[in-house]
């Protein structure tokens, strides 16, 4: 049984979250929607909630196996297991990564980009001052994108 698990900090942790603005973009009809995400260092993958998926006309694939999602302290998330993901190009000040997102309902954030997105591009980020920078990123990886109007969430 493979586990997901997603990581809130209590005030008194440190800092390991950042809301970024970024694009993602439906592959099966390339339009790309804008969105704040969370990026969360302690989710060990990505995630989608199911509301924000389904209003943004996003295609869900069904998975082979349900994924088990675990909440900080371990306890199963009471959502229960993942049974969809989708496939998106998600764009980030001028980069661009083709990836899965894993979907699942009663999020309050409509996406959180987890270690899967932050190993792949090795961002520089100062977690105090909330800042990221995508300095050592593969040279395939970038794209120009810039926010549409009217398609923000």
């Amino acid at each position: 049984m493979e586990n997901i698990f997603c990581c809130n900090l209590n005030n008194g942790d440190m800092l390991r979250e950042i809301i970024v603005k970024n694009g993602l973009e439906r592959i099966n009809i390339q339009e790309e929607v804008t969105v704040e995400a969370l990026l969360n260092s302690g989710a060990t993958r990505l995630v989608i909630s199911l509301e924000f998926a389904r209003k943004q006309g996003f295609k869900l694939k069904k998975i082979e196996r349900p994924i088990y999602v675990r909440n900080v302290d371990r306890t199963l998330n009471k959502e229960g297991p993942i049974k969809y993901m989708i496939e998106v190009n998600i764009y980030y000040q001028g980069h661009k990564k083709r990836m899965k997102i894993y979907v699942i309902g009663g999020q309050k954030w409509s996406v959180i980009l987890g270690m899967p997105w932050l190993a792949c591009h090795n961002s520089e980020i100062d977690w105090r001052t909330e800042e990221v920078k995508m300095t050592r990123c593969l040279e395939k990886c970038r794209k120009q994108w810039r926010p549409k109007q009217g398609k923000s969430e």
